[in-house]
């Protein structure tokens, strides 16, 4: 998508974004592969149960796309001028996010990809889960904000922001599924009153 769109491969945005990408994927894959397998397993799952997540899960994609699509043809028709540091910043700032989201595979086991309750399931409030109760959808919003800006594109950031907007339907779904089926998560809910963001929301 990246370098098609842009038709070159003299785009040092997209070939830096890819190595801020590519490493701690390939990184997780590998700690998941031998410490945990049954949450590599659940990561794979795709198939979701609820009908309002199947529908923020199409929005999201086609926010997704566009996120991913801009990008090139920015560098193409040379849309956006982002500076050389900001773009090094974002990649840290998304590299930030993939750290949170590893942070958040530690503690949580039952991190599916799917929203679904497992027999057996408990409550994690330890760890990111301490300040907020939902830490992944923290470092993935990072990782969706910056990615325009790291691919050298101000154009994406609005498909990007649809994604974020989107989070926070999931989330807002998530919990009432949470809050009905996970004994224990009303509970926490009152003690960690923050969802996303401290001391904001």
């Amino acid at each position: 998508m990246l370098f098609l769109s842009a038709g070159t491969f003299a785009y040092w945005e997209a070939w830096a974004y890819l190595a801020t990408l590519l490493t701690p994927i390939w990184l997780i894959l590998k700690y998941l592969l031998e410490h945990d397998p049954a949450l590599l397993e659940r990561r794979m799952r795709l198939k979701e149960k609820e009908a309002a997540q199947k529908l923020i899960i199409a929005l999201a994609f086609i926010c997704f796309f566009l996120a991913f699509l801009l990008p090139g043809l920015d560098k193409r028709f040379e849309w956006s001028h982002v500076p050389v540091a900001a773009v090094i910043v974002a990649d840290v700032l998304v590299l930030l996010g993939y750290g949170i989201v590893f942070l958040v595979f530690r503690e949580n086991p039952y991190a599916s990809r799917i929203i679904e309750v497992e027999p057996g399931q408990v409550v994690v409030s330890s760890g990111p889960y301490a300040m907020i109760r939902h830490p992944m959808y923290l470092g993935q919003s990072l990782m969706f904000i910056f990615s325009p800006l790291a691919l050298g594109s101000y154009w994406a950031m609005i498909p990007a922001l649809g994604i974020v907007l989107l989070l926070v339907a999931r989330i807002r779904n998530e919990e009432r599924v949470l809050a009905k089926e996970l004994k224990g998560y009303p509970e926490y809910m009152q003690k960690t009153g923050y969802r996303l963001i401290p001391g904001i929301w």
